[in-house]
């Protein structure tokens, strides 16, 4: 029996960092491990990078979008790529652009069966974020075609099935995987992250949606506290400058440093992780994330914003949960609260991406063969 051949279809794709494209590289790298023909179609705004490439046994291929400087990505090739191949099933990665109504199009056009991943709808745009549920009905037709939606938080299964009016036996439950590897002994990295008593961090993409500013403004009231506290901001992103400003006209640029940890230093996030004495994640939505479950994974206390995938989090007693729009003095309250007396660590059974990847080749398998 000849392999089976997937397109995966993602906005973005390495080396561009997010939390969709470590997704999406974590379960395509070992489902082509396990024998699968897997393709990444993905979009190139910059018109930089390869227009074809590998990653791991994936072939990876490019497309232009436009317009450049938005992440609206526009590329119609999508429709060429997905009708031109002899694909089993074609997997959308992400609703929240044009890519995935061309691609779950140019599927049905073409009679090859389709899933779509949703990833949750968090936006730096209050506009964008309150237009997500319109624009799931925009797409339903699209998504009514799909021959399963994926969710990978249990709260996406009860809010979609009710809003789009499709039953929940259309949909399953295919988390996230958190596997950090042994922390990296690579002292030359890990000396130049940064070291305070405490060290408190906010991880996540440079996205005004993600929050950093919130533990930014909270963290004066910290160090009146913790006078020898630091503040790492783990991330990179376009929210960047806007960060330092805020910094500088708090008076605390030289208490707080903002870097990035390489997407592929994994063993070394592990060890800056394991470094940190409290986790902080203000985001006003995350799906499943992945920043919160890695700091469990390695023993982290956390403080989140409540609702979404975050909430769900604190409802397992697993974090700290404060309101999204809680003033600075809440969330400088609940810092030093976990800092003090950190909730006992709950009870972790935490999916791997090998998990993840066997559910979506099961899913991949049943689909194709009721199709035939």
């Amino acid at each position: 029996m000849s392999p089976l051949r997937v397109l995966t279809v993602t906005p973005r794709y390495l080396p561009e960092i997010g939390g969709v494209e470590r997704h999406v590289h974590e379960v395509a790298t070992r489902i082509a491990a396990a024998g699968c023909e897997i393709t990444v179609l993905t979009t190139d705004r910059s018109g930089e990078l390869p227009a074809t490439d590998t990653d791991g046994g994936v072939i990876v291929r490019r497309v232009p979008a436009r317009p450049r400087n938005r992440d609206w990505l526009f590329a119609p090739d999508v429709r060429k790529v997905v009708a031109a191949g002899r694909w089993d099933v074609v997997h959308v990665q992400s609703y929240h652009t044009f890519v995935a109504p061309l691609a779950m199009r140019a599927a049905a056009r073409a009679g090859i069966p389709f899933v779509v991943t949703f990833h949750g709808g968090g936006h730096s745009s209050t506009l964008r974020h309150r237009l997500r549920g319109v624009q799931r009905t925009v797409l339903r037709p699209l998504l009514a075609r799909a021959d399963r939606l994926v969710a990978v938080a249990s709260f996406e299964i009860d809010e979609y099935s009710r809003e789009l009016r499709l039953p929940r036996e259309r949909f399953v439950l295919i988390p996230n995987g958190v596997d950090l590897p042994e922390p990296s002994s690579d002292a030359a990295v890990l000396d130049t992250l940064p070291r305070g008593a405490p060290l408190i961090a906010s991880v996540g993409r440079l996205e005004e949606y993600k929050g950093h500013q919130r533990v930014l403004a909270a963290f004066p009231e910290v160090l009146a506290a913790q006078p020898g506290a630091r503040l790492w901001i783990a991330g990179s992103g376009p929210y960047e400058p806007e960060l330092h400003r805020l910094a500088a006209a708090l008076g605390i640029s030289e208490r707080v440093d903002i870097r990035a940890v390489a997407a592929g230093d994994r063993g070394v996030m592990a060890a800056a992780l394991g470094r940190t004495d409290l986790v902080v994640l203000l985001s006003e939505f995350e799906t499943h994330p992945i920043a919160a479950l890695e700091a469990l994974s390695v023993g982290r206390p956390l403080v989140v914003a409540d609702g979404s995938g975050l909430g769900e989090l604190a409802a397992r007693g697993l974090a700290r949960a404060i309101p999204v729009d809680a003033p600075s003095h809440v969330a400088a309250e609940a810092i030093l609260r976990e800092l003090r007396d950190p909730l006992p660590p709950g009870e972790l059974d935490l999916p791997t991406w090998d998990d993840c990847a066997a559910g979506l080749l099961e899913l991949y398998t049943s689909v194709a063969e009721r199709r035939r």
